[in-house]
């Protein structure tokens, strides 16, 4: 039995639930803190966070659903068990890589932009 289309629709399931949630949690907290960066520009602090926002739903759904196709045949539950749980470390692992990559850009060159 050919367990890919159960995979994909679990693993689509649980990592668009983390992005999304992580999504707005990183929003929420985000908006102090980019408005602390950019003191008297409210405005200007809400798109930026939102573009930020758009960008991380558009990237990370998008590397989620183009990973399907790198999936070879699973043919046991255990398998099934274990490409899930690789391939939902690994968009973890690259959600906390954005973020950091985010705050930094954020803190280097923000100045930059508003002077």
């Amino acid at each position: 039995m050919n367990f890919n289309i159960i995979g994909y629709f679990i693993y689509l399931g649980i990592t668009i639930f983390i992005i999304l949630r992580v999504g707005k949690i990183c929003y929420r907290n985000g908006n102090i803190y980019v408005a602390e960066l950019i003191p008297n520009h409210a405005d200007i602090c809400q798109k930026i966070n939102q573009v930020l926002l758009l960008g991380y739903y558009l990237l990370n759904i998008g590397y989620c659903a183009m990973t399907l196709i790198s999936w070879q045949k699973i043919s046991s539950s255990t398998q099934l068990i274990e490409t899930i749980g690789t391939k939902t470390a690994i968009i973890i692992f690259i959600i906390s890589i954005l973020h950091y990559l985010n705050i930094i850009i954020l803190t280097k060159y923000i100045h930059k932009l508003i002077k």
